[in-house]
């Protein structure tokens, strides 16, 4: 009996078999692209330490850095008297130009957290590095755009920059606005830090007079005093602005070596590792933030 030949597939049926094929690659590559994209904003998830901000329509993490530049953002603002819009404006300026990082690279001479370019005029490259000037020097150039508070973000963001393509600034609206909330102080103990390890160093009190004054004003920094135990006390005028303080000092802590930050019924502690803020019932008084 003669062997049947082995059926071959129709040519047809060849080719919805490429296509498959194809179609798989593309969303493989695509898939590739969207986490590698994530990458900078999603890693402490993968590092294990980094900061998050609950936010009512998506919470966000971030790594300390940028976390710790966010709340100077927001610092700054208030120091600046910038409303929220300036705040949000700012978050999608920087997430489109740094992914909120302090770079000291760029395109062409292109530096620092909103890749401001020293040959246009925004000052020199040391001092660009610095986010308390880069902010300061965005929100200035951000006061000249006329009607900036009720324009669309990317368009604000746009007017500030001149960069290439205005329409990047859009990915980052939605993000932008839940971090706003979360970092001027409008929902309290919106925002935590965690770290893998813990820091056996005592508090650098005295940096972190320097670090409020710098970012807060030396109004802020007057009104906190040093105890005899190695705390700080913080005297605030209201509690969004006290919220907004004890984000700052958070997202700081391993900076400055900050152990304990308490306010308004509230304790966050390095060494709780990310379970955020909890209730405390013997925080200190109305008016005034503690820390160690």
């Amino acid at each position: 009996m003669p062997r049947s030949r082995p059926s071959r597939p129709s040519p047809r049926r060849s080719r919805r078999a490429l296509i498959a094929a194809t179609l798989v690659l593309v969303l493989a590559a695509g898939t590739y692209v969207a986490v590698r994209s994530l990458v900078p904003v999603l890693g402490p998830a993968l590092t294990g330490s980094g900061c998050q901000a609950t936010a009512p329509h998506q919470s966000v993490l971030l790594d300390t850095q940028q976390a710790s530049i966010a709340a100077t953002i927001a610092g700054v603002a208030h120091q600046q008297s910038m409303p929220r819009a300036a705040v949000t404006i700012a978050y999608a300026t920087a997430m489109q130009e740094s992914k909120l990082h302090n770079l000291d690279y760029g395109d062409m001479d292109s530096v620092g957290v909103f890749q401001q370019r020293p040959s246009q005029g925004w000052g020199p490259t040391r001092k660009l590095e610095d986010p308390v000037y880069a902010t300061t020097k965005f929100f200035r150039a951000l006061k000249a755009v006329r009607g900036y508070r009720t324009m669309p973000v990317y368009q604000a963001a746009q007017d500030v920059q001149r960069s290439a393509d205005g329409s990047a600034y859009i990915q980052y609206e939605q993000m932008a606005m839940d971090m706003t909330g979360a970092f001027t102080g409008q929902r309290g103990h919106a925002v935590y830090c965690w770290s893998a390890a813990a820091d056996p160093r005592r508090a650098d009190l005295s940096g972190v007079a320097a670090g409020l004054a710098g970012t807060f004003g030396a109004a802020t920094a007057k009104d906190a005093t040093i105890g005899p135990r190695r705390t700080m006390l913080v005297q605030v005028t209201h509690p969004k602005f006290g919220w907004e303080v004890a984000t700052w000092l958070v997202t700081h802590a391993t900076s400055y070596g900050i152990h304990q930050v308490r306010f308004s019924g509230y304790q966050w502690r390095a060494a709780a590792g990310n379970s955020g803020w909890i209730r405390d019932a013997g925080a200190p008084p109305a008016g005034s933030l503690e820390l160690s």
